[in-house]
């Protein structure tokens, strides 16, 4: 039997990694789709990747690109607009090409949408992920489309890391969102859900919902996955007020301009409000596996120490990259400010006027830019670096130039070095997935 190729869209995500692994099992040859080469080797060395930004492609790049395939599964998609991403672009107008491309030839696309699609929705993200299924529904031959509810996985990344790092708080375990209701799906149902419509086991045509059948309050499920952890129950249970989740969120906003995915952004406040819900009767209907509920999903997913780790981490990088814009931004524009007087520090150890005032201004900027930088999710990781080379470059000048400074009671060189390290944890710690 010849093999059966799939293409993946969105291969090394948190759906569509899973998604490759479980066709790959099944016997078909399988391609991931995406626009980092970095973010795919992480995510499997070892598959066949084809490194394209789907969301610019023309209709004929997908002629070229789906030759050959007997199923396209699109897992791609984005939360919001920012600055990597159009939900425009990936969610309509890559759409429409794909299914253009794939007019007149026996390819099975497998959509994978969200709970809620609607084009009535209150949010662009499932505005515009309706209006893509919409288009597939109508223009393609065959095709399937799947709405997961709240994803859960091995694998933590966007709202499900966040959920994590919610309940890991240490001694705290926040009150939020009252009124909103989750349901959940397990990753490797959404994956075995993919598979059984690639094989033809769900008949063409079908729209539903992935989901376990019962809906939690949001709270619960936070407090549930806090027990799955290890880490008990919390002594501290504070009352988060909305205004406050409001303002997380349009933080978050702001931040997505600078190229951060955050998952606290309006967008998902606002579906979590409205609740995560989904009708599992549509599914189980049109022949496909029903989806397991919390308790079983959670039982599938041993929580590790290497779990408890990340879910504190999550929440501990954002703040160190913060610590460092404020570190470095606030002391630049404080040298700034009085020249003179942080120049003196080398003219009154004998250095020159000129070259102290140089030192002092270039420095300065330096530090300012630097702050700045690493709020710029594509700058971040050179700005960290920079940050521990101008580190270096303070200790080092400082032994020659100013040798009394290391014994200062303030101890002005001897902060550089956890500034350094904690630049260098930044550097080190930071990746895509």
């Amino acid at each position: 039997m010849a093999s059966r190729r799939a293409l993946v869209l969105g291969g090394y995500g948190l759906i569509g990694s899973a998604v490759m692994r479980a066709l790959r099992a099944a016997g078909y040859e399988v391609a991931g789709v995406g626009r980092s080469r970095r973010a795919a080797l992480m995510s499997d060395p070892e598959a066949e990747w084809i490194i394209r930004d789907i969301a610019a492609l023309a209709t004929e790049d997908w002629r070229r690109l789906s030759a050959g395939a007997h199923v396209v599964v699109n897992a791609a998609g984005a939360l919001q607009d920012g600055a990597r991403d159009d939900l425009e672009a990936i969610h309509v107008r890559m759409i429409e090409r794909l299914v253009a491309a794939t007019g007149g030839r026996a390819v099975r696309i497998v959509q994978i949408s969200a709970a809620g699609a609607s084009q009535s929705a209150s949010s662009a993200f499932f505005r515009t992920k309706a209006r893509g299924d919409a288009i597939i529904a109508a223009g393609a031959q065959d095709w399937t489309i799947l709405r997961p509810t709240l994803v859960l996985s091995p694998h933590a990344y966007g709202g499900t890391a966040l959920l994590r790092a919610a309940a890991a708080l240490p001694l705290c375990l926040p009150r939020l969102l009252p009124g909103a209701q989750v349901q959940t799906v397990f990753v490797g149902d959404v994956a075995a859900a993919v598979v059984a419509c690639a094989d033809g086991h769900v008949r063409a045509g079908t729209i539903a919902d992935l989901t376990e059948p019962q809906a939690r309050p949001f709270g619960d499920l936070l407090a549930r996955i806090r027990r799955w952890q290890g880490f008990g129950d919390a002594p501290f249970r504070p009352r988060i007020p909305e205004r406050v989740v409001d303002l997380a969120g349009r933080c978050a906003d702001l931040l997505g301009r600078l190229g951060w995915r955050s998952p606290l952004r309006s967008t998902a406040i606002r579906a979590l409000r409205e609740g995560v819900r989904g009708d599992p009767a549509p599914w189980i209907a049109a022949g496909g596996p029903p989806c397991r509920g919390l308790e079983a999903t959670l039982a599938a997913l041993p929580a590790t120490a290497q779990e408890r780790l990340f879910a504190r981490f999550y929440l501990a990088l954002p703040l160190a990259i913060a610590t460092l814009a404020l570190f470095w931004g606030v002391s630049g524009l404080l040298a700034l400010a009085d020249i003179s007087r942080a120049a003196a520090i080398l003219t009154d150890r004998g250095a020159s006027t000129g070259l102290a005032g140089f030192a002092a201004i270039g420095g300065a900027i330096a530090d300012i830019c630097l702050g700045l930088a690493i709020l710029v999710r594509p700058l971040a990781r050179r700005a960290a670096l920079g940050m521990m080379a101008l580190s270096l470059a303070y200790l080092a000048a400082s032994l020659p130039l100013a040798p009394d400074l290391w014994s200062d009671p303030l101890g002005p060189m001897v902060k550089v070095v956890p500034a350094g390290v904690l630049a260098f944890l930044v550097w080190f710690l930071m990746e895509e997935r």
